[in-house]
């Protein structure tokens, strides 16, 4: 009988002494990163400056939701380049989850509401979640020095190829 009672406190103090989103929740993220056209480059930085993150798209990337403070979620500026293309800049912010908001209203109560799940970071969710952007391609223009520039095809929008004119052949 005694086990049982037992069992029931332990049960308890665990619902008591945590909260909902530290139980079920993870203190990082996978973000899958896609652009058109594919192998533009990725810079992310977070709130600090920093870059937490370089490569190319298509990718998964992991990143940290919690700058570990007390109500600290993470922030981070997704940069997606490419020659002949215009930067795309996107944020992904930190939000609270289901489970903070939800599960602490059945279970964790304030002592998760206010002090495990803040503290710890697992009650966030990056969003997005999902990156899927297309960049626009940057028109070809007289350099500064009133020159012309060199480009690959694939750089020239396709509605400006009609007006290319050969310069040469071999």
């Amino acid at each position: 009988m005694w086990v049982k009672k037992l069992g029931y406190s332990v049960i308890a103090a665990v619902f008591l002494l945590s909260g909902c989103a530290t139980i079920v929740g993870d203190p990082t993220q996978s973000v899958s990163i896609r652009s058109t056209p594919s192998e533009s480059h990725i810079s992310i930085k977070d709130e600090t400056g920093v870059e937490v993150f370089s490569g190319a798209t298509p990718t998964v990337v992991t990143l940290q939701k919690s700058n570990g403070h007390y109500w600290g979620g993470k922030h981070y500026v997704v940069t997606i380049d490419k020659a002949g293309f215009k930067t795309q800049m996107i944020n992904l912010d930190a939000q609270a989850n289901g489970w903070y908001l939800g599960g602490n209203l059945l279970f964790g109560g304030l002592i998760g509401w206010f002090i495990v799940d803040p503290l710890n970071g697992k009650m966030y969710t990056l969003s997005p979640g999902t990156i899927n952007t297309s960049l626009p391609a940057q028109t070809a223009s007289l350099n500064s020095k009133g020159g012309i520039s060199v480009v690959l095809i694939d750089e020239v929008p396709q509605q400006l190829r009609a007006q290319m004119q050969l310069v040469h052949s071999n």
